[in-house]
């Protein structure tokens, strides 16, 4: 059977393995080649549900290193390439915005080049082998800055990035569409709202709390907790990322969000309120919420209308935040305990 090789980026973290197992679950003639560089956020552990499959192949590299992604298109002939691989996050990129503005903007831009060498002859010039050929960038809503009480992003919004993450991302979102509307090369840019579930690291809020709770520390909120995102379970927006790879218009973007804004403090809360009853102690988790001082240029409020990905490809999340929450917490019990 010939396979589909597909170069998947920072498949080692937390969206990127859960993209890949979802995948290869559901196509056995798709050969995954994960191309991950294991910072702190990669961990191979994600992966040990397929890692000995022989459609999958692990390459340890650096989307910084244009040398080894030439060999690699060389090798593998890819058919597409799903870009998950950046630094995500934001407090780092406040004290290290190089490593962010080197990864996610340059690396992008290593990537995609070699796409379009091994795919075009020149502008608007596809290799007859290639016509279908895709590159999918994963982006996040943080590119459109903050929303106040009322409102929502959607692909129209304006870019206004308000951390050194954030505006690295814009960068690589915006080079992407360079390449769509210079070259007419075929890629896709979903940009989605802040993800939970299962394989996240254990630095992001989430994790941070359970992980927190389980051990008696104080559960660390920034400000008086009021910040508000809208949480998207990662398996629904893996199912998302698929529909865009598979349907999604050449040059579109699409924005992927749960419809389930709640801010921090509600966050802690509901977590604290399942562990008192699956995992219930002398007093309540909620004792352990402490506040602490704020992120600098903390965004206040985050918000996606998903309704063009809805309406367009038929995606919709099979998660709400309660049951989405619940089987995040037992997965982390079990990890943790």
């Amino acid at each position: 059977m010939l396979l589909n090789n597909i170069l998947i980026t920072g498949g080692a973290g937390f969206i990127g393995s859960n993209f890949i197992e979802y995948l290869l679950n559901n196509e056995r003639d798709t050969h995954i080649v994960n191309l991950d560089k294991l910072t702190y956020a990669g961990e191979l552990s994600n992966l040990n549900e397929i890692e000995n499959q022989d459609n999958y192949t692990f390459v340890k590299g650096d989307i910084c290193d244009r040398n080894l992604i030439n060999k690699l298109f060389k090798t593998y002939d890819f058919k597409a390439v799903i870009h998950f691989a950046a630094e995500s996050h934001v407090d780092n990129s406040i004290e290290k915005p190089d490593e962010f503005i080197k990864t996610n903007v340059f690396g992008t831009f290593n990537l995609l080049d070699e796409a379009k060498n091994h795919w075009m002859h020149g502008p608007n010039n596809v290799k007859s082998e290639h016509l279908e050929s895709r590159f999918h960038h994963i982006s996040t809503d943080e590119v459109y800055g903050s929303l106040g009480e009322t409102g929502l992003f959607t692909e129209q919004t304006p870019y206004a990035p308000n951390s050194p993450y954030s505006a690295s991302k814009a960068s690589s979102d915006f080079i992407v569409r360079s390449y769509f509307h210079t070259y007419g090369m075929n890629v896709v840019t979903t940009n989605c709202s802040n993800n939970y579930g299962p394989k996240q690291h254990d630095e992001k809020l989430i994790p941070t709390i359970i992980r927190k709770a389980l051990n008696g520390e104080n559960i660390p909120i920034y400000g008086d907790g009021k910040n508000i995102r809208d949480w998207l379970y990662v398996l629904d927006h893996c199912k998302g990322i698929d529909l865009v790879y598979k349907k999604g218009k050449p040059g579109e973007t699409y924005n992927i969000g749960g419809n389930n804004e709640r801010n921090n403090l509600y966050i802690a809360n509901t977590i604290c309120q399942i562990l008192d009853e699956i995992q219930p102690k002398n007093k309540s988790y909620k004792e352990q919420i402490s506040f602490v001082k704020d992120r600098a240029g903390h965004d206040f409020r985050y918000a996606i209308d998903a309704s063009k990905i809805e309406n367009e490809l038929g995606w919709k999340a099979d998660e709400n935040f309660e049951t989405g929450i619940n089987k995040t917490v037992n997965w982390y019990i079990d990890k943790y305990l």
